[in-house]
């Protein structure tokens, strides 16, 4: 619980924005662009909710600190123009901070009491029952740009993940714990509402996203080959996050959730990326030349490459940081051309070899 609250989101939205008579601040821009602009105008609401929520228990106050740094971020984002970056920055912040919400509406007795926190489990199944079902293909058909698209699929499935771990994770720590899960679920529903409002067409051709499984395969054998000590030892939450996100992958791919898969897998590459032996590095002016090629190419054939362009955002932002000049590398040399791949056909795959196995039996000392 501990560690996936640190890194809100890299792991394993309902309440509605209604629910929260939240006072906005003048947001980036002024208050007319909070009123014409629903991304500003959530970055405000839930920036106003963590200087005003009464709660003082320890899952707000480690949700706090994050949660403020993100929504900070997310506006500094969307005051540079980079719109798919704020909104990748404000879902992250904006799931735990409705979980928190959830949590703070619910009776001392659900936070304390087993059998009153299973009554609201089953509540909560009813209150979610249309997300619980596996999602079908194409359920999200319609949502764009592909970058929005991206991050709805990857909630879709959260929400039955997050349902269904709470009240296993409720009984085995306590009920306050499986709550926030409950809440978590909640969270990943309202955002696939909230996605629709924000959706608008992207006048582009949809790209040519398809199964992943090799990239996922090769990606994770080269985790594996990493994973040795002593930077096993000393780097393991961020292998446990870059593991993480190739396992949510491998599930969105398998529900042919392909748009979600993709940001996953992406992510994933991009969290590993500072674990390998020989990170990436580019100096200053060549980092920029790519990045400047990269946004052309992006930009070019009247594809809706807005996925591709959330991790170009991503790496110019990091770029105007010396601290994030390896990352902003690691998206420019690996992330992106990986991304550019993963719209082409598939590679042929090799024959997968037989598993065998040898034993040496070895008499010690002459027995």
């Amino acid at each position: 619980m501990l560690a996936r609250m640190s890194t809100i989101r890299a792991r394993l939205v309902k309440a509605a924005p209604a629910l929260f008579a939240l006072a906005v601040v003048a947001p980036p821009g002024g208050p007319a662009r909070a009123a014409s602009d629903p991304v500003a105008a959530e970055i405000e609401r839930w920036s106003a909710f963590v200087k005003t929520h009464p709660a003082t228990d320890a899952i707000w106050e480690q949700l706090k600190e994050g949660s403020e740094t993100t929504l900070a971020r997310a506006a500094d984002a969307l005051r540079a123009g980079r719109r798919r970056l704020a909104l990748q920055r404000l879902a992250y912040a904006r799931a735990d901070l409705l979980a928190a919400a959830y949590m703070g509406e619910r009776a001392a007795e659900q936070r304390k009491d087993g059998a009153a926190f299973e009554a609201e489990w089953r509540r909560m199944g009813e209150v979610l029952r249309d997300r619980l079902a596996p999602p079908a293909q194409g359920a999200l058909d319609g949502l764009e740009p592909a970058a929005l698209r991206a991050l709805a699929e990857a909630a879709l499935l959260q929400v039955r993940v997050f349902y269904e771990a709470s009240l296993e994770y409720g009984h085995n720590t306590m009920p306050d714990s499986g709550l926030y899960y409950l809440g978590s679920a909640q969270a990943q529903r309202d955002f696939l509402a909230f996605a629709r409002t924000v959706s608008e067409p992207s006048r582009r051709t949809a790209p040519p996203v398809r199964a992943l499984a090799a990239e996922l395969d090769a990606l994770q054998a080269e985790m594996l080959s990493v994973y040795r000590p002593p930077v096993s030892i000393d780097k393991h939450p961020q292998f446990i996050t870059a593991s993480s996100l190739v396992k949510e992958a491998r599930e969105l791919d398998a529900a042919s959730l392909r748009y979600g898969a993709l940001v996953r897998y992406l992510m994933a590459a991009y969290r590993f990326a500072p674990l390998r032996a020989a990170p990436p590095a580019l100096e200053a002016a060549a980092l920029a030349a790519q990045l400047g090629r990269l946004e052309a190419r992006l930009s070019d054939g009247g594809v809706d490459h807005s996925l591709g362009h959330l991790f170009l955002e991503l790496a110019q932002a990091e770029a105007e940081s010396p601290a994030g000049a390896g990352n902003a590398a690691a998206i420019a040399l690996d992330v992106l051309p990986r991304y550019f791949r993963a719209l082409q056909p598939a590679a042929p795959r090799p024959p997968a070899v037989a598993p065998r196995i040898q034993i040496t039996l070895v008499r010690w000392p002459y027995t």
